[in-house]
């Protein structure tokens, strides 16, 4: 007898846990996807944004946006992870303390962008560093030779300066980039290059001032953020689930990434074009 109440009690959690589990399935689902920190590692963002595309029980997707920057290269893959996306489902991004340079490219994708006001978003620009140690090597009396396969092979390494022809190489790579960053804002913002080219010098501005110059389109929070991607996936009436997508890091991935944060926005010692 308690045999049977005991395999009764087992087929009854087993038949909650299957309707539970199909209708997890198939309840419409909006995912949140957070970008947040130095843009360096972009794997994990590409695959969470490829799994938004692919579940089709996830009809819209909340880019959370809270970054000062990073890497060209890095920036320019999750730009075009998100344009894949928006191609088959409303991207709504929503931005908080900062959403600057390459945290701002990230976001020009979006179906619509929402900043709360005082946001600190634009700096819109390309930037390398180079540090000049040669007079510092000088006065200890260090002497580095570089044996390169080519006139140009060591620009930017610390223990020489730029000649006047290395520098407009560099000009040059830096113009191209920038012109490459504001292909990329204009092609889903309201705004032609000539408009934005006279703001796009660096410059930051609160999420209100961005909005007056078509940078952003609402202002408000990540809730407004979520309701206006249910709006936009046909969702208003009906129960959604919001879940996010994220690989979670383990103690020793914290502090690796803390550091390499710490290195590229302090020293720019790997030389890195960066938004």
């Amino acid at each position: 007898m308690k045999k049977k109440v005991a395999v009764g009690i087992i087929l009854v959690l087993l038949i909650i846990y299957l309707i539970s589990f199909f209708s997890y399935r198939t309840t419409p689902k909006i995912a949140i996807i957070e970008i947040h920190g130095v843009i360096s590692d972009f794997y994990t963002h590409i695959q969470n944004i490829e799994s938004a595309e692919s579940d089709d029980s996830i009809k819209a997707v909340v880019l959370s946006v809270d970054s000062p920057g990073g890497t060209v290269g890095a920036a320019q893959e999750i730009y075009r992870a998100l344009e894949k996306l928006r191609a088959k489902k409303p991207v709504v991004v929503s931005m908080g303390n900062v959403a600057a340079s390459g945290g701002y490219y990230i976001s020009a994708p979006g179906s619509v962008i929402y900043a709360n006001p005082g946001t600190i978003t634009g700096s819109i620009g390309v930037i390398i560093q180079h540090m000049d140690l040669s007079r510092i090597l000088d006065k200890l009396g260090i002497k580095v030779e570089n044996i390169k396969s080519g006139k140009y092979k060591d620009i930017l390494y610390p223990n020489k300066s730029l000649s006047p022809e290395q520098k407009r190489l560099i000009e040059d790579t830096i113009k191209d980039v920038y012109d490459q960053f504001l292909d990329a804002i204009v092609r889903y913002r309201p705004i032609t290059k000539e408009q934005l080219r006279p703001y796009a010098d660096g410059r930051i501005f609160s999420g209100r001032q961005a909005q007056k110059i078509k940078l952003v389109d609402k202002l408000g929070n990540i809730q407004d953020a979520v309701n206006e991607a249910r709006k936009l996936a046909g969702l208003e009436d009906r129960h959604v689930i919001i879940v996010k997508l994220g690989k979670r890091k383990n103690i020793l991935e914290k502090l690796l990434n803390s550091e390499m944060e710490s290195i590229i926005t302090k020293s720019g010692i790997y030389y890195m074009l960066s938004f």
